[in-house]
């Protein structure tokens, strides 16, 4: 594919008093604009946004959840056809092409670059919610309408709880991530084009995707992934504020979280300005480092075996149940696949600009069919070990003693899903310590999401250039933490939910086109393998 493109031809650069400046005119000022105004409007008219992003939620979850379904479904049976197909056999970055990192150092990079404050936050909160409210399959729940334990509807409970959680944290999401990731590889490494999101669809457009059709795509991304990481940040702060409160007993209050955004973000500046190496890269060290030791901790100091078979059970359970809990028709279970499912399909969209781009960066060298299954498996197994470790010890301490259990109290009786972390810290020993150290992994992750969504933001606006001038990477850091704030002042979690979903659903389509292109890419690319072998 040859065009006369050149990357940042259309930019404006220069100066403004101390702080240099190099932008895509119409991309940076169209998301720049858009972003402020929302700010603005949102704070002016909180009620009315909190009660439009209530009919968004409504529409999106209740309406159009057998479209996320259909979609995610698809985006699954396409990278299975990949793996299957001689499509499998081509390698990003042409046949010559070797990978630039060992597959230890791969597999690493690809488990830190989906997860985030989601492993924190929801790890035990959804097993336990699962398996006694949201009832995935509609099973009869362990806890009576009198609040008498059920002690022979326990096991399947368990099960379907921990494999309705692996559900929205295994493949499903994961093949979101590699259908961007892909496109992004494709089009870059192999076809020569800019390192941009519209690059994927010159097969379509030609060279207009260098004008507004392909402004519309990156504006749309631009979009996708601040929504995304916004309802990242605003889960962030709420489990922050309510770890505080579990250890020190601080006020619980949307005043308080936004105060945490405000400080968390004030670090995330820092980051930012320190680049990639001196920022981003040393605290996703840290955050690694004590992810571990936290996860180590967990399963030594809980009922070890407990844990284990937690993480046995749901895999198990998940691979027997995948097509009855994928399926988009012919089921009761609303609660579950239209509050949680369609939220997390959503989601996983919203973020496979950000995410799609980072995996795409360190996967040059691999052949599709390698990549696609490393990228589908290696990062769902590392989640479903976390998840079934946490989500097996939580279930255990509730069903041992549902009473003395604060877990039932925070994920049952009274909902409280940024508490569920501490209510399984609860029952383990240096409960002061451990949950002041899951604190701190909030708050790093708070800041890692939020400097590398920055990054990757930036990169779109500045006509997809990755060395633009740090003033503009801090910009985008600022404003994700302004939209968080807006997010939580007009509506809490449900405006968090809206957000991401009235993205997601252009972006979905984008991303269903993207499925088209790379077939013609690939199409293109074993064309050229068979005549240079004849």
């Amino acid at each position: 594919m040859q065009t006369d493109y050149v990357v940042g031809q259309d930019n404006i650069s220069g100066r403004l008093g101390p702080i240099g400046f190099d932008i895509h005119n119409r991309v940076f000022v169209v998301s720049a604009l858009a972003s402020v105004i929302f700010i603005v409007l949102t704070l002016l008219f909180p009620e009315r946004a909190g009660s439009l992003f209530q009919s968004i939620v409504s529409f999106s979850t209740g309406t159009l959840d057998w479209y996320f379904m259909i979609v995610v479904d698809f985006f699954i049976l396409f990278c299975l056809a990949l793996i299957v197909l001689p499509y499998g056999s081509v390698r990003l970055g042409g046949p010559d092409a070797r990978p630039e990192h060992s597959y230890l150092s791969w597999f690493a990079m690809l488990f830190t670059a989906g997860i985030g404050i989601g492993l924190l936050f929801f790890s035990v909160l959804e097993p336990v919610y699962h398996a006694n409210v949201s009832l995935p399959l509609s099973i009869p729940s362990p806890f009576g309408s009198e609040g008498e334990l059920n002690a022979e509807a326990i096991p399947q409970a368990t099960a379907l709880g921990l494999a309705g959680t692996f559900l929205h944290w295994g493949i499903h999401g994961w093949a979101v991530y590699v259908v961007m990731a892909l496109a992004l590889s494709l089009f870059t490494y192999n076809k020569g084009l800019p390192f941009s999101i519209r690059s994927a669809f010159f097969p379509i457009l030609g060279e207009r995707v260098w004008g507004w059709w392909g402004h519309v795509i990156d504006i749309l991304a631009v979009f996708s992934t601040l929504f995304g990481l916004a309802t990242a940040l605003g889960l962030g702060a709420q489990q922050a504020n309510a770890g505080m409160n579990f250890v020190f007993g601080l006020e619980i209050s949307t005043t308080f979280q936004v105060i945490v955004i405000v400080l968390v973000t004030a670090v995330a500046l820092v980051s930012v300005w320190r680049g990639l190496e001196g920022g981003v890269k040393k605290l996703s060290e840290i955050n690694m480092i004590l992810a571990v030791l936290f996860f180590f901790f967990v399963l030594f100091a809980g009922p070890t075996l407990v844990g284990l078979s937690g993480f046995w059970t749901g895999l198990s359970t998940y691979f027997t149940d995948f097509i009855p809990l994928s399926a988009p028709f012919g089921r009761d279970d609303d609660a579950y696949r239209q509050a949680w499912s369609v939220f997390y399909w959503a989601w996983w969209v919203s973020w496979a600009p950000f995410v799609g781009m980072f995996i795409a960066r360190v996967s040059r060298g691999r052949t599709v069919r390698e990549f696609v299954i490393c990228v589908l498996v290696i990062p769902s197994l590392f989640i479903f070990i976390w998840m079934g470790v946490f989500g097996g010890i939580a279930l255990d301490q509730l069903y041992a003693d549902p009473a003395g259990s604060l877990i039932k109290d925070y994920v049952i009786d009274n909902y409280s899903p940024e508490l569920s972390l501490f209510g399984m810290l609860n029952g383990l020993p240096l409960t002061g310590l451990m949950s002041t150290l899951g604190i701190t992994l909030a708050l790093i992750f708070f800041v890692t999401s939020s400097d590398s969504g920055s990054l990757v933001i930036d990169t779109i606006t500045a006509g997809g250039k990755i060395d633009a001038p740090r003033p503009q990477r801090m910009f985008w850091a600022t404003v994700e933490g302004l939209i968080a704030i807006v997010l939580l002042l007009g509506g809490g979690l449900s405006a968090l939910q809206a957000g991401v979903t009235a993205t997601a659903i252009p972006f979905s389509i984008v991303m269903l086109l993207m499925c088209y292109t790379i077939i013609k890419a690939l199409n293109g690319e074993l064309g050229q393998l068979r005549r240079k072998s004849a």
